[in-house]
């Protein structure tokens, strides 16, 4: 036997016993208007939620904000929203999109309890384009605004795609002298598009 395969037997012989794992079937948080505790969320956290009948409303509403009007390289992966400046089809390398102003990305699912909007790389061909951006639109059908996290996971196929995460409004950080910065390490602000 090699030493390795000794230390991994000792450590074997050494695990505790497994327990049950507990149930996840609980009274869990609801809200009478999940769209206004969504909006109301994402607002102390720094984001932005507007909500249309239809995609091709977006592109309105779009025109009314200046972090968009003023944005040089758009992309939209969001095909009723607004074309793009830049496309997907033309990044090679994700280092490319280091410059892109604003991008409108597609959400898969909200929820309402802390303002969270799952993302996958499904049909985004360049993950980091949702953290590179300046200035982040998701997505996002009100059909798949849920209450809770236990209903997020509920819904989410994880195995559908490699990568998935969590998104709760623009990228924060702040020091231990309580200095926050907006924007440090992601996108400087978030809208979230809820539509239906």
């Amino acid at each position: 036997m090699s030493s390795r395969d000794a230390i991994l037997a000792a450590v074997r012989r050494q695990l505790p016993q497994s327990s049950p794992l507990p149930e996840l079937d609980g009274p869990w948080i609801t809200y009478p208007d999940p769209l206004a505790q969504f909006s109301r969320v994402l607002e102390l956290i720094g984001g932005r939620c507007v909500r249309v009948s239809r995609e091709a409303e977006i592109a309105a509403e779009l025109a009314e904000m200046p972090q968009f009007s003023q944005a040089k390289q758009t992309l939209s992966l969001v095909p009723g929203a607004f074309p793009g400046t830049v496309t997907m089809d033309q990044i090679t390398d994700p280092h490319q999109l280091f410059d892109i102003d604003f991008a409108i990305l597609p959400g898969e699912l909200a929820v309402a309890e802390n303002a969270a909007v799952w993302v996958n790389d499904l049909n985004v061909t360049h993950r980091v384009i949702y953290f590179l951006c300046q200035h982040l639109a998701l997505v996002v059908p009100l059909s798949q605004l849920v209450h809770n996290l236990s209903e997020a996971y509920d819904r989410l196929a994880l195995t559908t795609s490699p990568f998935g995460g969590f998104i709760a409004g623009p990228s924060k950080t702040a020091d231990i002298e309580q200095s926050l910065v907006i924007g440090a390490h992601g996108p400087r602000s978030m809208t979230v598009f809820v539509v239906g």
